[in-house]
């Protein structure tokens, strides 16, 4: 519920807060004292749309700050934490707007977007009055309102769920269809492709290998002169083995008349000589394997060059054949087994339509019964509202198999019948604005204990109607409030009567300009505030008596808040 409300430089208002309590709130005032002003704020900390005239003049930026408390099951959690945005049972939203009609949002100080601000304050407040344009003047929300009512959003849930699943499997066949198209149409060349692929078999790493043994059997010949050379000079006079040899038998006989002194020498000659007899064979070793056939340097080159043709060819390097070649596979076991594979994906899809249809059929009979009961639920509300000849009607129509969505096979619209002798039509092009708002009461009383949305703004919902008719509205509206809370902005006394919260708007001159001022009145100045309200501009002392007995009707209970959230600890 709406705990709080901060105003700041917001047309007439400078500096306003206002704190608000449970159930049924009323605001009065003079015509033109500003209570389109207070809701304009609040409309603007809950995302509509922001208009720079709303700045006061001079002032550069207005803010509004409106504070709620939420309950654990209340939806704007599951948003918060969808966005990664810190959560809390109270959440703050604020909006400033600038003398340019741009606007910064927050959330309990973090900065959001407007839209996302938007979204969150549908699910905190409703607004209705005469000249609404969206809500129960929407017919895409009618089905909502239907759902909420019956209590099956969980089948609601099942059948999105369902049409997901159905869709996926769509676009897999469609996409499925559409390479197989591509796949055949390319057939030919990929055939080819493929059987030059196989006679040429790339291999990963071979033209690095290729290249290699192509440089050595170009320089072949040279190459082995030189390692005949080398051998040559370590075989001079006797190689340097012998060298070694000889040089380690005369210091083994000498190195025991200076003890010590010599080993150290005598083991680095040891490991030199193990080390230039590897060499030498290594070396031998070498010059046996090297490989100078002519021929062999013609298959290499005719190698490297085959395979590097190709692979300009299909614009990949000598590696990437090898993937190419397994992508040209697949296309063709594609086409050769493309038929198995749509014939799977066909019934997949068939599956998926029954499921989705199954529950969307199920859907559709709970809509029916909800709509039903939904319809009786409101009608009893409509003769107190002096609208005993209008009919109420949740009219469930079948839609073609191409309009099917998450939300069911039907459309659901909300239709009334105002008069006898005219015909049932579409509430927004039925209804006129003091029926669509006593309709819109009807209504939310009806669905007051399955709504979510814990707050409920109603802009003179008793526009055009007065003594008995204006006390049935203040009745269902006390009712109302006892199940969640509700503003109300009222020129009618009986309906500023019902309120357990009364915020007198009022316009106050300030030198050269005029300022909005909100009073919360206690009990002696209501019964004044609605003694005006029925007298005029004299209050009489008759007056001042119907106002007393108007507030001595007592005021439903307000419901208790349901409990917190659970807090992590920090």
């Amino acid at each position: 519920m709406l705990r709080s409300l901060a105003i700041r430089n917001v047309v007439l208002i400078d500096k306003l807060d206002l704190r608000f309590e449970g159930g049924l709130c009323v605001l009065t005032g003079e015509t033109g004292s500003g209570k389109s002003i207070l809701l304009d704020a609040l409309g603007l900390a809950i995302g509509f749309r922001a208009d720079a005239d709303l700045v006061a003049s001079g002032a550069g930026q207005s803010s509004v700050a409106a504070e709620f408390e939420i309950d654990d099951a209340h939806p704007a959690h599951a948003i918060l934490a969808d966005q990664g945005l810190d959560d809390d049972d109270v959440l703050v939203l604020r909006r400033i707007l600038n003398e340019r009609g741009r606007s910064r949002a927050f959330v309990n100080d973090q900065p959001i977007s407007v839209a996302l601000l938007r979204r969150l304050g549908e699910t905190l407040v409703e607004v209705h009055g005469q000249f609404e344009t969206h809500g129960l003047l929407d017919p895409a929300t009618h089905v909502r309102y239907v759902d909420v009512y019956g209590r099956h959003l969980d089948q609601v849930s099942a059948v999105s769920a369902a049409w997901d699943g159905w869709r996926t499997v769509r676009t897999a066949l469609a996409e499925a269809e559409e390479a197989q198209r591509r796949a055949r149409a390319d057939e030919e060349f990929l055939r080819h492709a493929a059987d030059e692929l196989a006679r040429a078999n790339p291999q990963l790493g071979e033209e690095e290998t290729l290249a290699s043994s192509r440089t050595m059997l170009m320089h072949g010949e040279a190459i082995l002169a030189t390692m005949n050379e080398a051998m040559a000079d370590l075989a001079k006079g006797g190689g340097v083995g012998q060298a070694l040899r000889l040089a380690l038998l005369k210091l083994e006989r000498a190195k025991d008349k200076v003890p010590g002194r010599l080993d150290s020498a005598i083991g680095s000659l040891e490991r030199a000589l193990i080390e230039a007899n590897e060499g030498v064979a290594e070396l031998e070793r070498a010059s046996a394997g090297l490989d100078i056939d002519p021929a062999g340097l013609e298959r290499a080159e005719e190698r490297l060059f085959e395979l590097r043709r190709l692979a300009r060819k299909h614009g990949v390097s000598v590696d990437g054949l090898v993937d190419f070649r397994a992508d040209i596979d697949k296309k063709l076991g594609s086409i050769d087994d493309g038929g198995a594979a749509l014939a799977r994906l066909t019934k997949e899809v068939a599956a998926a339509r029954d499921a989705y249809i199954a529950v969307a059929t199920k859907l559709s009979a709970a809509r029916g019964i909800a709509g039903d009961k939904l319809r009786i639920a409101v009608e009893k509300e409509l003769p107190a509202l002096m609208l005993g000849s209008a009919r109420f009607r949740v009219a469930l129509t079948s839609v073609a198999e191409n309009d099917w969505g998450p939300l069911g096979m039907e459309r659901v619209v909300f239709e009334v019948q105002t008069n006898p002798n005219t015909a049932a039509g579409p509430i927004n092009r039925i209804a006129s604005g003091g029926e669509l708002s006593r309709i819109m009461l009807g209504l939310k009383v009806a669905l007051a204990e399955s709504d979510s949305v814990p707050t409920l703004v109603f802009d003179e919902v008793d526009a055009g109607v007065g003594g008995a008719a204006a006390a049935a509205v203040g009745d269902r509206l006390a009712r109302l409030g006892g199940a969640v809370q509700v503003l109300v902005v009222t020129h009618s006394p009986q309906v500023a009567a019902r309120g357990l919260q009364h915020l007198r708007i009022a316009k106050k001159a300030d030198g050269a300009t005029n300022r909005t001022d909100v009073v919360q009145l206690p009990m002696d100045e209501r019964a004044e505030e609605i003694a005006r309200m029925l007298a005029g501009a004299k209050v009489t002392e008759e007056a001042r008596a119907a106002a007393l007995s108007l507030l001595a009707t007592p005021a439903p209970a307000v419901a208790k808040a349901k409990p917190k959230k659970a807090r992590a600890a920090s």
